[in-house]
């Protein structure tokens, strides 16, 4: 959220960023609109050289900081991934170091995860933040509110895939119906879930894969009765968002 807002007030004459991880090059390439700046902010392991400050200018340094906040508190361990160490070893005389703990057999290095983290496992597991597709303001609407999403006005692309919203404060992806489904005939109303199932398992076993939950919301009780008589494994709620 913090780099959602400032990003376009940052003085880009002044603020050059630098992918010291090698990842944003990749992870960004179907959101491009965004540049390199947006994904290196974002990402949880700022590093020193990744932000590169000509001139007198403190708000990238300011953004980081409250990133590093960000991390440190805790709300979104799930996400966070451990940052390369860049800094040279302290010179300080021993008597003045703080006791460190005792190695548990990782020769020093600290405890791993049990569960790896999903950037560490496959890097385009990232979110990236991507411009809602115009055309359909009422289904743009519902995928902001509804969840409610973590970045307003933007999709979400996960493990090559566009997601209509991440749920604010928790790791799961949403798919958002909002078909006047009550409407159709019959014959439609089957072609509809077919297609609609068929999408859904795919983006399913995608935020799976890289450790997000996933919740289709559609508009009305009928909609998600038929998607659940076709596909039970799917997590289905009702939106009440309208067209």
């Amino acid at each position: 959220m913090l780099v959602e807002r400032c990003f376009h007030t940052l003085d880009r004459e002044r603020v050059r960023f630098h992918d010291t991880t090698g990842r944003c090059s990749l992870a960004s390439a179907d959101a491009a609109v965004w540049g390199i700046g947006l994904c290196v902010l974002a990402a949880p392991e700022i590093v020193a050289g990744a932000v590169i400050i000509v001139g007198v200018v403190v708000v990238g340094v300011v953004i980081k900081e409250a990133l590093d906040a960000y991390e440190l508190s805790g709300s979104s361990q799930e996400e966070v991934e451990p940052a390369p160490q860049t800094k040279p070893a302290s010179q300080e005389p021993s008597s003045n170091r703080k006791p460190k703990p005792e190695p548990s057999g990782q020769d020093g290095f600290p405890p791993s995860p049990t569960e790896p983290v999903a950037g560490e496992r496959r890097p385009n597991c990232r979110p990236i933040p991507v411009p809602h597709a115009g055309g359909d303001d009422p289904h743009n609407e519902c995928a902001d509110r509804f969840p409610p999403n973590r970045y307003p006005g933007m999709d979400v692309l996960v493990g090559g895939k566009l997601f209509d919203a991440l749920q604010v404060g928790v790791r799961v992806l949403w798919e958002i119906k909002t078909d006047q489904f009550d409407t159709y005939n019959a014959f439609l109303k089957g072609q509809v879930v077919k297609d609609q199932v068929a999408k859904m398992r795919e983006e399913r076993d995608i935020a799976l894969s890289c450790g997000y939950g996933f919740v289709v919301g559609v508009s009305t009780e009928a909609h998600k009765d038929a998607l659940e008589r076709a596909a039970s494994e799917l997590d289905i709620v009702v939106t009440g968002c309208k067209r």
